[in-house]
């Protein structure tokens, strides 16, 4: 029997060390901080943009580092009702041959206790929420936030929305995401995501015409990850809730005009059809799309912040998609948001907690703007690996017919297959540090190691 996940409990703090914590936003980044800081004994009040939070969004895989984060969290009970259990992840041509393979169980077996699952995103983010009111996080809906300000004696912060509203912490964490303005509000500047010049098409499909043709059934009844890899794009397909719906993505180039401030715009199914016209000779992504009476695309933005993620006061921190969004290619933005909130929480969990201190005096700051750059040096090189290897990625799957395109695939099919290989899962350089991934070990590394250098700073 595999080894479980260590389920933290909740921790109650000293109320004089007992931190209030603003979170600006309810994504996936949002929800995992307020779930993890909660869970370190602090006081959490979500502010998200939106009048209410809905159903949205289509299919997330979950690989074996984000669901040791969420079986921490104690979420795998609430989960499972709504996970899909795909047994293999299959490469394909565009004209489709058959590239390679990852079985997913075997994958798991090296990181014990943990799983591959595909999930719809409004079920997730509904597990997320529950979790986070269960453990008394606050949540205020249409409330904007358009700036924050620091107190003069840099102890607390206040979130300001649009509508003037103020809330006042003593800790902000933006999670705002990749279209975000706070991360610019941190900066005093400009910083806009950079166009990666991809878009993404993504498609929600009732499976019940699928069963009905011989050529897409299996689709459905053996779940499984479907890839195709084509010049200049690619297709990606899974089965969610337990066989209800069929989610596609397809990745092109980037056509939205470039003036239009607008990142998601009305999607043409004519239009989307031709650009896979001849894909795979069964014809299967072509009825597949038939299928399809609507659809939307989403202009594929990046961003990766170089910069300090924390204002110097301690005060105010951001997270998620704002500082570090990467191409969907790894499946990786959510475990990336996931890790900042259990590392953010596990750093906050470790600030002095008696009955002699107050969250106020001079060396509770000190350990707070500590832990704040512990959480960055833990998480900046870790994301800044994930923003550049998804850029490698875009390059490997679009490569057109020919030789590079032979390598590629030839590099797939060697066993064991060599590093930098297009399947990334399995890559022997990427993916030991991308799916076995431990936040605690993380910031058991870090703490120390950033002590030291701040007491070599001080002394210069």
């Amino acid at each position: 029997m595999a080894p479980r996940i260590h389920i933290k409990q909740p921790e109650t703090r000293t109320e004089s060390c007992q931190l209030e914590i603003l979170v600006v936003g309810a994504g996936l980044a949002g929800l995992g901080a307020a779930i993890s800081c909660a869970l370190s004994g602090h006081k959490v009040h979500i502010l998200e943009a939106a009048k209410e939070i809905k159903e949205v969004g289509a299919g997330i895989q979950v690989l074996p580092n984000s669901s040791r984060v969420l079986q921490h969290w104690g979420l795998e009970e609430a989960l499972t009702p709504y996970m899909t259990n795909p047994s293999v992840c299959n490469f394909n041509g565009w004209k489709g041959n058959k590239i390679s393979f990852l079985d997913f169980a075997a994958s798991e077996k090296d990181y014990p206790g943990t799983w591959y699952r595909d999930f719809h995103r409004a079920d997730l983010q509904r597990c997320l929420v529950d979790r986070a009111l269960e453990l008394g996080v606050k949540m205020t809906c249409g409330a904007r936030i358009v700036t924050v300000r620091v107190s003069s004696d840099e102890t607390t912060a206040t979130a300001v929305a649009a509508d003037g509203r103020e809330w006042c912490g003593d800790l902000v964490v933006g999670a705002d995401g990749v279209f975000g303005s706070l991360t610019e509000e941190l900066l005093g500047r400009s910083d806009p995501p950079v166009k990666t010049g991809d878009l993404a098409y993504r498609l929600l499909l009732s499976t019940e015409e699928m069963r009905k043709d011989p050529e897409l059934a299996p689709f459905v009844n053996q779940p499984q990850v479907n890839y195709w890899l084509g010049p200049d794009a690619h297709a990606v397909n899974y089965v969610l809730r337990g066989g209800d719906l069929f989610n596609m993505v397809l990745l092109v180039p980037d056509d939205i005009p470039e003036e239009s401030l607008a990142t998601t715009i009305k999607g043409n199914v004519e239009e989307m059809c031709a650009l896979f016209k001849g894909w795979d000779p069964r014809a299967r992504i072509e009825r597949l799309l038939k299928l399809c009476e609507s659809v939307q695309k989403w202009r594929l933005c990046i961003r990766f912040g170089d910069f300090d993620w924390s204002h110097p006061s301690g005060a105010w921190i951001m997270l998620g998609d704002a500082v570090h969004s990467t191409l969907p290619y790894l499946a990786s933005g959510a475990g990336m948001a996931f890790e900042d909130g259990a590392v953010l929480g596990e750093c906050l969990s470790r600030l002095p907690d008696n009955p002699y201190t107050t969250k106020h005096s001079p060396d509770f700051l000190a350990a707070k703007r500590h832990a704040l750059s512990v959480f960055q040096k833990c998480r900046k090189q870790r994301t800044k690996m994930v923003v550049e290897r998804g850029n490698i990625q875009q390059y490997l799957y679009h490569l057109h017919d020919g030789p590079e395109q032979e390598e590629r695939d030839r590099k797939m099919q060697m066993v064991p297959t060599p590093e930098g290989e297009a399947l990334a899962w399995r890559d022997p350089g990427l993916a030991p540090k991308l799916l076995g991934y431990d936040h605690i070990a993380d910031v058991d590394r870090c703490w120390g190691a950033a002590q030291s250098s701040e007491v070599i700073e001080s002394r210069l």
